[in-house]
């Protein structure tokens, strides 16, 4: 088979990645050079010298990050999502662009299936009563899972895995992808979002950041369910507006909501957000911090699935 890449390869490391995948990509002569301490302003004057780069989340792969590498041809990233690759410009490169979402879906999709456990059953304000004095049995009645209709939003891997963890609960499990079409299998029925609207009491993002679905979901979006819903959102934060979220609990249309993912993440940055501060007066919420995909297996994975993509294209 022809090799889609022109010369020999020859990857930037610029993040932490499981050994597995070094060891793959060497063995097919592959040059590796691993510097997972290095910064954007370190990486913008020697990359010229590379045709691969492999990332995760340390910085964006901007048009100013492209330009500086004539001879790029491929961005791997050890990770769901591409958003933080300026995806339309490597294109216009003609730069392979790779991910790795089949590497932790498994363990999104656990996490998420947490938190929404926890939600219904109040795990995480019973937990903290009874480390306080507080026995409190009647106040935290819990809800069960079964017999509820779940609304995913996004059917690729991430939403797939969702589907099938649900799939030993009794639920109904409806899918809505913009970009998909039969793909109804034995986990998800396949609908449009009217149905989800009418129909779901537990809402799951699954869905990539695009310019489309940057704030999604709003005020407007979330007035169209019928029901009072459960949210997750396990995507990524800036799919939804916080503000109207906080807003739909305030007025009970959420019940309860849980986040892995927010529109900005880590301190001390976010001690200066308006909607943080509002968030954490909830009791029926919870927060974790993009962690859910970060699984000590998902490590191991994630490198895994990229090395074999990386090798598809020698």
């Amino acid at each position: 088979m022809n090799s889609l890449i022109k010369t020999p390869l020859r990857l930037l490391i610029v993040d932490d990645l499981h050994p597995i995948f070094m060891e793959m990509v060497e063995a097919a002569g592959v040059e590796c050079d691993y510097r997972p301490a290095i910064s954007r302003a370190e990486t913008l004057p020697i990359i010229k010298d590379y045709n691969g780069l492999i990332i995760r989340s340390k910085f964006q792969v901007d048009e100013e990050m492209i330009d500086a590498a004539p001879n790029l041809e491929v961005i791997g990233r050890s990770g769901s999502g591409i958003d933080n690759i300026d995806q339309a410009y490597a294109e216009k490169r003609s730069i392979h662009l790779l991910s790795a979402a089949e590497g932790n879906c498994d363990a999104m999709a656990e996490h998420m299936m947490g938190l929404l456990l926890a939600l219904l059953n109040k795990i995480t304000v019973g937990n903290e009563e009874v480390r306080n004095g507080l026995w409190q049995r009647e106040k935290n009645r819990g809800n069960e899972l079964g017999g509820k209709t779940v609304g995913l939003i996004g059917y690729g891997h991430n939403g797939q895995a969702m589907a099938k963890k649900l799939s030993g609960f009794d639920v109904e499990v409806l899918a809505y992808d913009k970009y998909r079409s039969n793909f109804s299998d034995a986990y998800a029925k396949e609908v449009q979002m009217d149905e989800i609207f009418s129909k779901a009491d537990i809402l799951s993002l699954h869905m990539p950041l695009t310019s489309e679905t940057k704030n999604l979901i709003n005020k407007e979006f979330l007035s169209r369910f019928k029901k009072q819903i459960l949210f997750l959102n396990g995507s990524r934060g800036p799919v939804a507006n916080v503000e109207d979220v906080i807003e739909a609990l305030e007025n009970n249309k959420i019940v309860a909501a849980a986040f892995d993912v927010l529109p900005k993440e880590k301190f001390p940055v976010l001690y200066d957000t308006s909607w943080y501060k509002k968030l954490i007066t909830f009791d029926n919420v919870i927060l974790t911090p993009h962690v859910a995909g970060w699984s000590v297996e998902s490590y191991y994975k994630l490198s895994k699935v990229l090395a074999e993509k990386v090798l598809k294209l020698l």
